[in-house]
């Protein structure tokens, strides 16, 4: 039987200092490499989209569609945005020079940043490893992509798929766990780019101040919606279960963790998305092919754990039912559940939405603002004066009016979270300018010395700096014919 290759720290070494050797190369910064690879990336999903719809059944039992559109098409539509804008993102921007430096001319110069590391997530293993990665190519990087072990089949296809489109000089992939992990943090990187959770994210952030690597940290947090009653009550339903159950049974960063309603309004809520939980996903929603189950064990642990609180437990009001042997959980509903319990303080993660009531709308906000920021913030309303004491009010990476998690698919808009959510954005132009350095170049000629600035110094000479650097031609004229300004 054939032993598994052990990737320890020396292996690791090697590993970053090779790609050091071939981004040494100046291979990676050219356009032509960069589009290379986009469009081998671009073919590696289209070729392989069956490969890549089974082996996210396997992981998670995602639908299909659910792989095709959010994983398969997202992914697309970002090497497209890629493939038509780079050469002139690549492009320097000039900029105005002073002053005070003229004659000079000032412009701002992208580059690459180096050897940069991904460590991407389970409950979209392709997307939050493809996205990343093609930013970083495309910014003209050698990156090492560590996919996430608890999503086996995604991340076996991953490592064959890119060892056979890829430049593997420039692009590597890392299987494994915490040990494969550890050894890739112990290495001095460029950036890091990481996508989970705020637990992980703190250890990736302290590996990096190790070394004062950059990072970006895409995590999550409790997602709110804010339902106002002026709504058509049958659209919003639909969308906030789409955003819920249709994004990967609730496992995903992005996925409203609990909705806000008023206590009036909330009979009518909790109605209407019963209804349509039943339309979506049948009288037994643990039988439906329609939504994705529980990935692991522990997760499906953690949330019973949460669901059967005591707290909790006796606040269900649509589903509950669990299948651990198949670890499926329905659609779970509660109402008013305490605002300290678990399944409120923790983000879910999963299919259980808590609506919690308040008796003005206007109280959701800082109820919301108590709590550590959300990647995400949901209202649905069509009172233009509560939309905007939203907007401006309530802090969240992203925000989204009347509908859920579609502005992941704007290129032109970051996507990113603030505080405990994360820090840092990518996503179209973004994804480059996360894995470039903005490179500061000003140009001058040997002609207009002036001797202002060479010792010895004399008064007239600092009269005239002074009005120099305070940038006013009528005051430098004032300064050199002795006046004072």
């Amino acid at each position: 039987m054939e032993s598994k290759v052990v990737f320890d720290g020396e292996a690791a070494s090697m590993l970053v200092k090779e790609l050091r050797g071939s981004f040494g190369s100046g291979k990676t910064r050219s356009y032509e490499w960069r589009v290379s690879q986009v469009k081998a990336l671009l073919k590696m999903v289209t070729d392989n989209e069956k490969q890549i719809v089974d082996a996210l059944l396997s992981d998670l039992a995602k639908p299909p569609l659910e792989t095709v559109v959010y994983e398969i098409g997202m992914f697309k539509n970002s090497c497209e945005v890629i493939l038509k804008e780079l050469k002139q993102w690549m492009k320097p921007v000039k900029v105005k020079s002073s002053l005070s430096t003229f004659p000079s001319s000032a412009e701002i110069v992208p580059e690459p940043l180096g050897v940069v590391l991904v460590i991407s997530a389970w409950n979209y293993p392709i997307l939050l490893s493809l996205d990343p990665v093609v930013g970083a190519i495309a910014a003209g990087n050698a990156v090492v992509l560590k996919p996430s072990e608890i999503a086996p089949a995604s991340s076996s296809l991953l490592a064959k798929l890119l060892q056979e489109y890829m430049d593997n000089s420039c692009v590597r992939v890392v299987e494994g766990a915490v040990d494969e992990t550890t050894a890739l943090l112990d290495q001095k990187w460029d950036k890091i780019f990481y996508t989970g959770n705020g637990r992980v994210g703190r250890l990736i952030m302290t590996a990096a101040a190790k070394h004062l690597t950059p990072v970006v940290l895409e995590l999550g947090g409790k997602c709110p919606a804010v339902v106002d009653s002026d709504v058509n009550l049958q659209v919003a339903a639909r969308r906030l279960i789409s955003g819920k159950w249709g994004l990967n049974n609730g496992q995903a960063c992005v996925s409203p963790d609990y909705v806000i309603t008023t206590k009036d309004f909330a009979p009518k809520l909790v109605d209407t998305l019963k209804t349509e939980l039943e339309n979506f996903f049948g009288k037994n929603p643990l039988e439906s092919k329609d939504i994705s189950r529980i990935v692991s064990h522990n997760h499906f642990a953690r949330l019973a754990k949460l669901l059967d609180g005591e707290k909790v437990s006796g606040k269900i009001v649509h589903g509950g039912e669990k299948d651990e042997s198949k670890l499926r959980i329905a659609p779970t509903l509660l109402l008013d559940v305490p605002h300290d319990s678990l399944i409120m303080s923790e983000e879910i993660f999963g299919p259980l939405l808590p609506i919690i009531t308040v008796n003005k709308l206007e109280e959701s906000f800082d109820f919301i603002n108590s709590r550590p920021k959300p990647l995400a913030a949901y209202i649905f309303t069509n009172n233009k004066k509560l939309k905007e004491h939203f907007v401006m009010n309530v802090s969240a990476g992203g925000m989204l009016i009347n509908d859920i998690a579609l502005h992941l698919v704007v290129p032109s808009l970051p996507f990113g979270g603030v505080g405990d959510s994360g820090t840092g954005s990518y996503h179209g132009r973004f994804s480059f300018e996360a894995f470039t350095h903005k490179k500061a170049v000003l140009s001058r000629g040997f002609g207009g010395d002036a001797s202002l600035r060479y010792p010895p110094y004399t008064e007239t000479k600092l009269r005239v700096m002074k009005a120099l650097i305070g940038g006013s031609i009528l005051n430098i004229v004032r300064a050199l014919l002795g006046w004072s300004s």
